[in-house]
């Protein structure tokens, strides 16, 4: 499906079709969290308080502990 954005006031918007909304379970008041890689456009609804946020910076403290723990081994398997 290819989409364009719709001018909303100084902004634009992304409407998403009703069918994709009841497909993903999406209310108009659930709140939505963006992420992108400098590429692409992530939308995640946020449920039952998840926190995509609050997971990620869980993600990057453990990722921090493991290449500080096996640094040494990671330059030697990168060799």
């Amino acid at each position: 499906m290819i989409k364009t954005l719709t001018k909303h006031g100084n902004s634009f918007a992304l409407i998403i079709d009703r069918p994709i909304l009841e497909l993903l379970n999406i209310t108009p008041d659930m709140p939505m969290s963006l992420s992108t890689d400098g590429d692409v456009l992530v939308v995640t609804p946020i449920r039952n308080g998840t926190n995509s946020e609050g997971r990620a910076a869980k993600i990057r403290i453990i990722r921090e502990r493991i290449h500080n723990k096996y640094a040494k081994t990671f330059e030697r398997l990168a060799n």
